[in-house]
């Protein structure tokens, strides 16, 4: 059915267009641990943005930990990544949790890393989250990776087992990127059919333009950005589409799914490589829009 313009009806229900208006209004940020990265969250990012810092290899886990703890003093809400494999043993994650507790950071989000062997005893994220759990930690969020697309290393089956191993560890859990609503929307309900009802965030990309792709990459060492191109292949080529890529049809795929109860889609994560400004821009006009 249209209406008298010819344009489509908006048959979308109600409750889910206020459910993805709470989920942009309470997305996370996801940042890079640049030099400029600070001045850039500060005047563009409201302090009411959470935000989580990744780690590299290249970079190790030093650079995360300081802009943490910086933008932490500026009043915003940050987790760092704790790659697992760049933790050297026990002492050392002690070392981490005491210095973000010191620093008022009650956030992290854990993963395995991408290092091709770890530096010490943890080899992936559930090592890391029990070595956690051991400091008796202050954290009140602790974040998880999910992955709608499965992992190029390991087979879907074990890696669903060790999103259910990880679960009781967590608050949440947070997904890779994924351009396919239907694919995200499926490995939701998988997860919520085998146990996990933790609150999910989803991946999107920001309003990032093909110039900036190629700067972050660069910037991330030559080894860092070889594995990031050969992980992130699928999602490249939308990039390099004239003009960019956009994620308003992806939450515009997603939007039903939020109203329903057999997936806990609760929130957006927000990959924006640095490009604060038009990614900032464009949630403002996404609220505008749903207001």
């Amino acid at each position: 059915m249209t209406l008298a313009t010819g344009r489509p009806k908006d048959t979308t229900p109600r409750h889910a267009k206020a459910a993805v208006a709470h989920a942009l209004r309470n997305a996370s940020y996801e940042i890079l641990p640049f030099k400029s990265t600070e001045e850039k969250v500060l005047a563009h990012v409201p302090q009411d943005v959470a935000l989580t810092v990744t780690t590299t290899e290249a970079k190790g886990l030093g650079p995360t930990i300081a802009l943490t703890t910086a933008l932490s003093g500026r009043g915003y809400q940050v987790a760092p990544h704790l790659a697992a494999r760049l933790v050297r043993d026990q002492s050392h994650l002690t070392d981490i949790v005491h210095e973000l507790r010191d620093s008022g950071v009650d956030q992290v989000f854990c993963v395995g890393g991408d290092a091709a062997e770890p530096v010490g005893a943890f080899p992936d994220a559930l090592t890391l989250l029990r070595g956690i759990r051991e400091t008796g930690h202050h954290f009140t969020s602790v974040g998880i990776g999910g992955y709608p697309e499965g992992h190029g290393l390991i087979s879907d089956e074990l890696i669903e087992r060790a999103l259910e191993a990880k679960a009781p560890y967590a608050t949440h859990v947070i997904t890779q990127l994924c351009f396919d609503a239907a694919t995200t929307v499926r490995w939701a309900r998988t997860a919520h059919a085998r146990g996990v009802r933790l609150p999910v965030r989803v991946g999107i990309p920001g309003a990032v333009g093909r110039q900036k792709l190629i700067r972050v990459s660069a910037g991330l060492g030559l080894g860092q950005s070889a594995r990031f191109l050969k992980k992130q292949q699928n999602m490249l080529w939308r990039f390099f589409l004239p003009g960019g890529y956009s994620p308003d049809k992806l939450i515009e795929k997603l939007t039903p799914a939020f109203a329903q109860d057999t997936n806990s889609l609760a929130g957006f994560h927000v990959f924006t490589f640095n490009d604060l400004d038009s990614t900032e821009a464009w949630r403002q006009a996404w609220l505008a829009r749903l207001s």
